[in-house]
């Protein structure tokens, strides 16, 4: 900084944008160490030119300077001094007229300062004008670049082909067909792809190549990615794990990187395993209508890389998926998954042998693995798994250290219609209602010849919104159901109801979910089964998504859709009629065992039969 001189010429101007703070700093030392050292910390007040220009007349201002496009300029007004700041003009009388103007300085002059601007060394603008800019570049694409990798399960811009896969070494994987119950014929179907992991030569003097792919079908909960995990325990070999989800990307053409990355991996690493889990995410059917490029890219990708790998180096690929009926022919023929194992929901050996397995992990008593077998009827593996579960956190909630029959029973109860709700009241008459509600469906499923034995009954609220319930469990496992065991049923469904009507002589909600139940099983018996002597066996409905829920679309006319609702009509009617002239005609069966029911909240099926037979046979 310099002090000018009248007739000093200006030096020419250079914006200088790359230090801001070091100026800044370099202005405020400047202002307030030299010029005005009484200023420190004092306010700046911003003010026009023309106040500026009165200011300087009047003789009040002490020190100006100058500073680009900005005028700092001080005023004292006897013992106060303050500071302004004003925006520079071309005015080419300025610096006589601060030479002019009074001060109340010493002297009586303005002190008046322009800071000079400096060049900087070329090296230093290449350093601010490119390096720096560069590095900064760099840091925030090297920090998008992880964050995208992390979306996109591994891959960056620069390397897409990460497959993102987890990756367990064959130490790794403790778990074993030992650990796998209820499935037994799809673990005899995968124990020969173990069996040429271990022994390739045995194979290979017959000429035999190993499968390239098994594809795991079945309803979710019944452990198809356990199986496949058990696969590689059993052969130790290293295991790639990867959902189908994780293929499609929001660019095309990484999903495609992916599949190549990985067979590349595992090709690197054979013999080993590839996991595929919910392999419908990208190996959907393709069809003429425009769909998603980028999946329909990584699908055949896919297919080209089944087919390009040699199966005699022991790459084996698993797949899993719920819905098999929505996969591309082309990934379903024979060289690409050349075997389909299903993987149903067990039976009740099965299920025996599935809770046995998880009740190795807790403590228990003797137990009734039978009981509370036949009470799961169509119960997954994972379901099992959490009504054991259940049971060993009720005994840890009653205080005791071991699980007992009780506590698995409350559990299935607990899984099947949720945990009980002690603190609902209902008033006296509505649990009258609920008892001979309850009652009903009992009694017309024990009058009948083709129905499950009753085995418990309970007017005990549930969290799944129930007042109540009626269990019945099968002595043993039905594969066919005829047209009797399935009209007996729906009669049961409407016992409810006809309890209500001919005892209560109402009717209320309480029979929404029978209503549901029973309708759902009548249309079935007309669309489905052939059960009706009208349209014999003509097939009117079809399942769809038959491992997820089983939805259904209707396969014939309007016309003939009107007409099936007549015929599920007369089928529910049919059975409702039955069920209430049985409840009609044992009436003293129904007071009684609704007021057993009332006074206890929950009876056993063996108490209810008790009163049956006490009236049906009394000399007994």
């Amino acid at each position: 900084m310099e002090q000018q001189k009248p007739n000093q010429q200006e030096p020419p101007k250079r914006d200088n944008y790359y230090m801001p703070l070091l100026g800044g700093l370099l202005i405020v030392l400047l202002i307030n160490g030299l010029l005005m050292p009484g200023l420190r910390g004092k306010q700046i007040v911003t003010t026009d030119y023309g106040t500026f220009v009165e200011k300087v007349d009047s003789g009040l201002v002490t020190g100006v300077v100058i500073e680009g496009d900005n005028i700092f300029f001080t005023e004292k007004n006897g013992e106060r001094e303050t500071t302004f700041q004003t925006g520079s003009m071309d005015d080419p009388e300025l610096v006589d007229r601060l030479l002019q103007a009074k001060s109340p300085n010493e002297d009586g002059h303005i002190r008046f300062l322009r800071t000079v601007p400096r060049e900087n060394s070329p090296l230093l603008d290449f350093l601010l004008w490119w390096v720096l800019p560069g590095l900064l570049f760099y840091a925030i694409w090297r920090q998008t670049s992880k964050s995208l990798q992390a979306r996109m399960g591994g891959g960056s811009f620069l390397s897409p082909g990460n497959s993102g896969a987890k990756i367990y070494a064959d130490s790794s994987i403790k778990t074993t067909f030992a650990d796998v119950a209820g499935q037994d014929e799809a673990k005899d179907a995968l124990r020969e792809i173990v069996d040429f992991l271990h022994k390739p030569d045995k194979y290979a003097r017959i000429g035999a190549t190993l499968p390239k792919g098994a594809l795991l079908v079945g309803p979710p909960g019944t452990g198809k990615t356990l199986i496949a995990r058990a696969v590689a325990g059993e052969a130790k070999v290293p295991f790639f794990a990867i959902s189908g989800s994780e293929f499609v990307q929001m660019f095309v053409g990484m999903g495609a990187a992916k599949v190549r990355d990985l067979f590349k991996q595992a090709g690197d690493k054979a013999p080993c395993i590839i996991f595929i889990d919910e392999i419908d995410a990208i190996g959907k059917k393709r069809d003429t209508a425009m769909g998603n490029d980028e999946r329909e890219q990584t699908l055949n990708q896919l297919l080209t890389e089944m087919d390009g790998f040699d199966g005699r180096k022991g790459v084996v690929i698993l797949a899993a998926t719920n819905r098999p009926e929505s996969l591309d022919k082309a990934l379903l023929r024979p060289g690409r998954f050349d075997r389909r194992i299903q993987m149903e929901l067990p039976d009740l050996e099965g299920r025996k042998a599935i809770l046995n397995v998880h009740l190795k992990t807790v403590q228990h008593e003797q137990v009734d693995v039978d009981l509370v077998a036949r009470a799961t009827a169509g119960s997954s593996g994972a379901e099992l798994a959490n009504i054991v579960n259940e049971a060993a956190l009720r005994a840890v909630r009653a205080g005791r250290d071991r699980v007992t029959t009780a506590d698995l029973e409350e559990s299935v109860e607990t899984v099947i219609a949720g945990a009980q709700k002690k603190g609902k009241v209902l008033s006296e008459e509505e649990r009258k209602i609920v008892s001979y509600h309850e009652t009903g469906h009992a009694l017309v499923a024990a009058l009948q010849t083709h129905s499950a034995p009753v085995h418990k009954i309970t007017i005990v609220p549930r969290t799944s919104g129930a007042l109540g319930y009626t269990m019945q469990v099968d002595s043993g496992e039905q594969a066919l159901l005829s047209r009797e065991d399935l009209f007996n049923r729906i009669a049961t469904l409407t016992g409810g109801r006809a309890a209500e009507e001919a005892i209560c002589h109402t009717v209320t909600t309480g029979a929404s979910n029978d209503i549901e139940q029973a309708t759902r099983l009548a249309r079935a018996m007309v669309t489905r089964y052939g059960m009706s002597a009208k349209y014999d066996m003509m097939g009117l409905e079809t399942v769809n998504n038959a491992y997820l829920g089983g939805d259904t679309s209707l396969a014939c006319s309007a016309d003939t859709a009107a007409d099936i609702d007549r015929e599920v009509l007369q089928l529910i009617q049919e059975a409702h009629a039955k069920a209430r002239e049985l409840i009609t005609t044992h009436a003293d069966i129904m007071h009684e065992a609704a007021g057993f029911l009332l006074e206890k909240e929950t009876i056993t099926g063996d108490e209810f039969m008790a009163i049956v037979n006490k009236h049906l046979h009394p000399g007994n």
